[in-house]
């Protein structure tokens, strides 16, 4: 794309390595990427932009998916991801019928915007919805993985049905899903290195049957892949380098910075 200046590919580049960073241990900072994408395709190309920014970033967030599962293929529960999985593509197929919607002028491509800015401040919220379950379990009487595992919760598949379809609407939409499958899995109970394992093998899963109705869509193309074939560099510089970062920097004070971006973000898109 040649109307991309170097401020913009400097901050496409910033927002792969984010979405590296969040895939490889900082939850959330993935939201701020959409944000970023969104922006910046619409300050290249004008409103068309916006809708076009979901179909470059998927590519780098199979790619950050590749990496998340390489380090923590051992850790899948495959139950769970067969339980999401059909209703999360029954939600990309609906997503993608209403995709289509947007993509019919100037209006519906605002509208759009404002969607994926309600959906990352939507996704804001489930965030510190799952910190505060974290917080009160901590509280609670402690109790074995092994029990944590076995332990199924009633009417865990009525749930999957509503958060994998809410979920395949949203990361069709955005690619903003994460918090809604986390939130499904932290009510499962799953130990922590189940719980990663288990969402970075649904997420690349859905990401790449996206792959089609986005190509259908028009927002995958081969100018497109030119740019996020760069874009995975960074990415993958952001899964390797995150558990650094980690250890070297506060990381409460660092998420909450992020979230902070991803709140002015989302209200720069509504409003």
């Amino acid at each position: 794309m040649e109307v991309l200046t170097q401020t913009h590919w400097f901050l496409l580049a910033l927002g792969a390595l984010i979405m590296g960073m969040s895939k490889g241990g900082i939850p959330g900072a993935g939201n701020l990427t959409v944000a970023i994408f969104a922006l910046v395709m619409e300050d290249a190309l004008g409103p068309i932009g916006v809708p076009l920014s979901v179909g470059l970033l998927l590519p780098v967030l199979i790619s950050a998916d590749i990496a998340a599962t390489v380090v923590y293929r051992r850790h899948a529960d495959w139950k769970y991801i067969i339980r999401l999985l059909p209703c999360f593509l029954i939600g990309t197929v609906l997503g993608w019928w209403v995709f289509d919607y947007f993509q019919g002028g100037d209006d519906r491509v605002n509208q759009l915007k404002i969607l994926i800015g309600m959906i990352l401040l939507s996704m804001t919220a489930l965030h510190f919805i799952l910190n505060f379950r974290k917080k009160k379990k901590k509280k609670e009487p402690t109790s074995t993985e092994d029990d944590l595992v076995q332990e199924i919760p009633k009417g865990s598949i009525g749930l999957g049905i509503i958060f994998g379809s809410i979920g395949g609407v949203a990361t069709m939409l955005a690619n903003a899903a994460g918090p809604i499958a986390q939130l499904y899995l932290l009510v499962m109970g799953l130990p922590k290195y189940a719980f990663i394992g288990t969402s970075a093998w649904l997420f690349l899963i859905v990401n790449v049957c996206k792959i089609p109705f986005m190509v259908d869509l028009g927002i995958i193309n081969w100018e497109s892949i030119a740019v996020s074939g760069w874009l995975f560099i960074p990415a993958m510089i952001g899964a390797v380098i995150a558990p650094i970062i980690v250890k070297r920097i506060h990381q409460k004070f660092f998420e909450s910075m992020i979230w902070f971006f991803i709140v002015i973000a989302g209200l720069r898109m509504i409003f």
